[in-house]
């Protein structure tokens, strides 16, 4: 018997790629093109470096609270993580728990199936419809869980309420995680429905409309009930998730709403003017709601496209999977950033 067969074996997600180079267009990680809000920048320059030397409050108070006061949620109906990844980890770990199989899209993000894999969490991957919508009433059946983007990831599409609340009322006695990574780019956040469903939990991220991927900041609304027991796997794991500059930059950002609305307006505006002069070039897209599109041409190959953008200094993401092999999730960027995409592709297609 070898030391292996007792390894937990997976097969990990495959993050966007960071390139090492310069002078590229990088359009494949859904990152904000535009720099973190100016009460940001202000709270980095005061921030007292000396105070490094001391654990963080365990608690995440001061992100917290300023949370609490944004969204007019209580306190103990808010957890905070690293990143909405470390929040969504924590909930399959925490609530997903059954011998039944959890539900979740068949296009979707990609890290769902890779902790249901980890955890040993058995899983039931829904197909959606050819236009790349949930059927709700595939969720009608017993499970151990729901979960699902909104918008999706990565086909931009967003949901409606009363589908979300739909599938609520079909699955009380389960977990039904929503992941609202992309929702302040379009459709109307779950949160108002979290009081009356206590099996709700709505996850986001200031990854991308906050424009901090780099201090990794996610959080989540829920019951007070659901809340405290994500609280307490967290500290069975680690007190001191948080570190001190996100607690203290993370809680800044949120007073700078002017800046917040401008900068997403912008990305909005952006992404609505890209898409005729997609569509005139011959790609074809679900009308996204979020801060990418997902493409692919009528006549020319995924896999071409991707590649003559790179040579030409522009990086896309890709997948090879069933059903959208042939599309690319390009991120809305600046409007020159974009205009160069374009003026690219037209000598490719």
């Amino acid at each position: 018997m070898s030391w292996e067969e007792n390894v937990r074996k997976v097969v990990p997600y495959t993050p966007g790629e960071q390139p090492k180079i310069s002078n590229i267009i990088k359009l494949n990680t859904n990152e904000c093109p535009y720099p973190p809000a100016p009460s940001v920048k202000k709270a980095l320059d005061s921030f007292e470096y000396e105070s490094l030397r001391l654990y963080p409050d365990p608690g995440s108070g001061i992100l917290i609270n300023a949370l609490s006061d944004y969204y007019n949620v209580p306190a103990d109906q808010i957890f905070v993580g690293v990143g909405s990844d470390d929040v969504l980890s924590m909930a399959f770990l925490t609530f997903f728990n059954s011998d039944k199989p959890i539900l979740f899209p068949d296009i979707t993000y990609s890290f769902y199936d890779v902790w249901a894999d980890l955890y040993r969490i058995p899983y039931k991957q829904i197909p959606l419809d050819e236009e790349f919508r949930i059927k709700k009433e595939d969720y009608y059946v017993e499970n151990g869980g729901v979960i699902f983007p909104n918008p999706n990831a990565p086909t931009g599409l967003v949901e409606d309420l009363d589908m979300i609340e739909d599938i609520l009322k079909n699955n009380r006695d389960v977990v039904v995680i929503v992941d609202e990574a992309y929702i302040d780019f379009g459709g109307k956040s779950a949160l108002p429905l979290i009081d009356k469903y206590e099996n709700l939990l709505v996850v986001q991220t200031f990854s991308k409309s906050r424009a901090m991927a780099g201090m990794r900041i996610g959080f989540a609304f829920g019951s007070k009930k659901l809340i405290g027991y994500l609280n307490d796997a967290k500290f069975s794991f680690n007190s001191y998730t948080m570190n001190r500059p996100s607690l203290e930059l993370g809680a800044a950002t949120l007073a700078d709403k002017e800046y917040f609305k401008e900068t997403c307006s912008k990305i909005i505006a952006t992404r609505e003017r890209v898409k005729p002069l997609l569509s005139e070039l011959g790609f074809v897209f679900p009308d996204s709601s979020s801060n990418f599109i997902f493409a692919k041409h009528k006549t020319v190959s995924g896999k071409k496209i991707f590649e003559e953008l790179r040579k030409r200094g522009i990086i896309v993401r890709r997948w090879d999977l069933p059903r959208i092999s042939e599309y690319l999730r390009i991120t809305v960027g600046t409007d020159e950033q974009m205009d160069t995409l374009i003026e690219s592709l037209r000598k490719i297609v």
